[in-house]
């Protein structure tokens, strides 16, 4: 568990990142890492003296098995409630199948199944998520229903999920094996840009903090 500022926490799990927000309503869990990993979140929220059972919404960027793998058992364990997009939201509770692309049926047997989960809430644009200062962001290209999320905390900490990923201290695109629309990806990124934060996080790749807007606005200027 690595604190990215007061009240928000990154948790490793492997290659992925899940983050942690403490607000008044409860914990806040972005993204839930690979399928079997309920322990390793376990463990790192007892670290700030908190459990699975504390977690009371569950905000998902997208359907890929990495960031929905322990979905379900979180659920199970703390009756969180899940929001997600509208369009990735029958991929997440099972009753649509993915399209997964070459790379995914290749890491698929590795990675195992995904412990899937009704969505309670699905949005279709920009908006609330009912946690009062975090606000959802619909950026599309990496998958079609891609949320990033904006906290107003710490003059902004953006929660970028894979629309971008940081390489070697370089805000840069997400890998193109695993992202079917770089283009309408661009232009979410462009999106993000347009937006002020300080701090951003992403779902690969190590945080950005202090400035982090600007970074956003120099690398997109440049596709």
């Amino acid at each position: 568990m690595e604190r990215i500022v007061d009240g928000v926490w990154e948790v490793g799990i492997g290659y992925v990142h899940a983050h942690v927000v403490d607000t008044e309503n409860g914990l806040v869990l972005v993204d839930t890492g690979t399928p079997g990993k309920i322990g390793k979140i376990d463990g790192a929220l007892k670290e700030i003296g908190k459990s699975v059972e504390d977690i009371r919404t569950i905000l998902l960027t997208h359907w890929h098995y990495d960031h929905i793998g322990t979905l379900g058992e979180i659920v199970k364990r703390s009756g969180a409630t899940v929001l997600a997009h509208a369009v990735d939201a029958p991929i997440i509770d099972g009753s649509q199948p993915p399209q997964l692309t070459w790379i995914m049926k290749l890491t698929k047997p590795m990675m195992g199944d995904p412990a899937l989960a009704p969505v309670d809430r699905r949005l279709e644009a920009d908006g609330p998520t009912g946690v009062p200062g975090i606000t959802a962001l619909h950026t599309p290209g990496h998958t079609a229903g891609h949320l990033s999320y904006l906290l107003d905390a710490h003059s902004g900490v953006l929660f970028a999920g894979d629309v971008a990923t940081n390489l070697s201290g370089r805000i840069r695109r997400p890998p193109k094996p695993v992202t079917p629309d770089m283009a309408t990806n661009e232009a979410s990124m462009r999106k993000l840009a347009e937006l002020e934060f300080d701090v951003v996080v992403f779902g690969h790749g190590k945080a950005v903090i202090g400035d982090a807007a600007k970074k956003f606005r120099d690398f997109t200027a440049t596709m």
